[in-house]
């Protein structure tokens, strides 16, 4: 589990593709030696498992899964990515509940100043429209951000300075993509009436007037 708020901006400094998936080497600065094989880190908001650590970089392996639905599809050495690691029990959850689980990809449609910071629009496919809503929050490249405003297959999100400092979004170009996942929580409340409607029609069947004779009203 994650909580979207950046420790570090890393480096791809490899990226080795086979059938299977790739291979990926990141330099992470000062996280890499607090890493060990094992570890999750979320990468660009993607959840990946640290196969080794060696003095500023650490390796992950991707699925082919992963290369499918993430970003990385693309991925290319000496891209900018957002490194994040898991939550620790105790910690104060800054952002909200990520699990770096992505859900698809946008692009980033425009960048305009606002104050010291930056309004970002990006467009979403259209299966997570349904689960953004203005002032509820949203992972682009890992980052927890809160949705500023919406229209169809589009997001708006406020990016403060120190979150554009620290983070890609700084290195971000009109027409990249980036990693979204929704707020786990809209998920669940989606799968909770999914499965609610089925009984409820069944109630709605049973409510004949022979029905109700035979429990005595």
């Amino acid at each position: 589990m994650f909580t979207g708020i950046i420790e570090e901006a890393g480096v791809i400094r490899a990226m080795r593709r086979s059938s299977a998936g790739a291979a990926l080497i990141v330099e992470a600065g000062r996280l890499a030696p607090e890493l060990k094989p094992g570890d999750s880190i979320a990468v660009n908001g993607v959840c990946l498992t640290v196969v080794e650590s060696k003095g500023r970089d650490f390796s992950s392996d991707l699925s082919a899964e992963t290369l499918r639905r993430s970003s990385f599809g693309q991925g290319r050495e000496g891209m900018i990515v957002n490194l994040e690691r898991s939550l620790a029990v105790g910690d104060r959850l800054g952002g909200h509940i990520v699990q770096g689980h992505v859900d698809g990809i946008g692009r980033l449609i425009s960048a305009i100043p606002s104050g010291e910071g930056f309004e970002m629009e990006f467009s979403l496919p259209t299966e997570l429209d349904r689960y953004l809503v203005i002032k509820g929050s949203v992972a682009v490249d890992g980052i927890s951000l809160t949705v500023a405003s919406m229209k169809p297959g589009a997001f708006v999100v406020a990016v403060i300075p120190h979150t554009y400092r620290s983070t890609n979004m700084q290195h971000l170009k009109k027409g990249d993509i980036v990693n979204l996942e929704a707020d786990i929580l809209a998920k669940y409340i989606e799968r909770f009436f999914q499965l609610s409607q089925p009984e409820e029609r069944n109630l709605k069947a049973k409510l004949t007037v022979e029905s109700l004779k035979e429990q005595g009203y």
